[in-house]
């Protein structure tokens, strides 16, 4: 029974020693780093594959622009996103802002198939912006019991992290209008040496998650994100039997959206 008891508190300990090892990263916390998110165009190749079906590639063309603005007077981080696909029904835009202090939510709207959902984001709760002309959300409300970040701004989130080996993060994240916020764990498994078009060797921290998704099926994600520059150069998700990757092109890649404007 001593023994017994022994093992069952050094279990305790070990348990206790693992969440203490976890920052817990929420708005307000301080762990992010908003000096590390720089302004400019970002442009990402994603695609999915599915083993199954080994001659078929389902391809996207990802923009994401980050600009430091004003809004009521301070400032705010204003990120503008357009995902583009062969087929126009699918075609989506984002307009988030957060605080340059520290990464708070402040508005997000996203458009698709003619439709627009805009919210007014606080720390304490998220509702329908109901100045947006024909916003499919206006009337949504949810309360938070805690400040929470914008999910669909993962990529900018990562990038402000202090990442470390072996360090774990619990992220308060929210995807808007979907299911409750929750907290969700990634850990730094390790690093690895991407190699980009000029042979160059750029040395990224792999960032990991997984779990299930509300079908009760199992994921992954994995993001490389380099430790200079603390860019994501790098996604790979597992779900559902398949995968997606999204690959950040270079900087000689035109920018698509300026031709369009000509």
């Amino acid at each position: 029974m001593k023994r017994y008891l022994i093992l069952l508190l050094l279990q305790l300990c070990c348990t206790v020693a693992s969440f203490a090892q976890t920052d817990t990263i929420y708005p307000g916390s301080r762990h992010l780093n908003t000096a590390l998110l720089q302004p400019g165009q970002r442009q990402y190749l994603v695609y999915f594959q599915w083993p199954q079906f080994n001659k078929i590639l389902q391809f996207s063309y990802w923009v994401r622009d980050v600009s430091i603005e004003q809004r009521n007077g301070q400032p705010v981080f204003a990120i503008r996103q357009h995902w583009y696909t062969t087929d126009t029904s699918k075609y989506c835009s984002f307009l988030s802002l957060n605080s340059t202090r520290d990464f708070t939510p402040i508005y997000h709207a996203a458009s698709n198939n003619g439709k627009t959902a805009a919210y007014n984001w606080s720390s304490d709760r998220i509702t329908g912006a109901d100045t947006v002309q024909g916003n499919a959300q206006q009337d949504f409300e949810l309360a938070f019991d805690r400040p929470v970040f914008n999910w669909n701004l993962d990529i900018e989130t990562f990038e402000m992290l202090p990442l470390a080996d072996g360090k774990r993060f619990a992220i308060s994240f929210y995807d808007a209008g979907l299911s409750p916020p929750a907290f969700v764990l990634y850990q730094v498994n390790g690093s690895e040496m991407l190699h980009t078009l000029d042979r160059r060797q750029v040395d990224c921290w792999k960032l990991v998650t997984q779990g299930t998704d509300p079908r009760g099926k199992a994921y992954s994600q994995t993001f490389w994100i380099s430790k200079k520059g603390h860019e994501l150069l790098k996604e790979e998700d597992a779900f559902d039997g398949r995968y997606r990757y999204k690959v950040r092109l270079p900087g000689l890649t035109p920018d698509i959206l300026q031709h369009f404007r000509m």
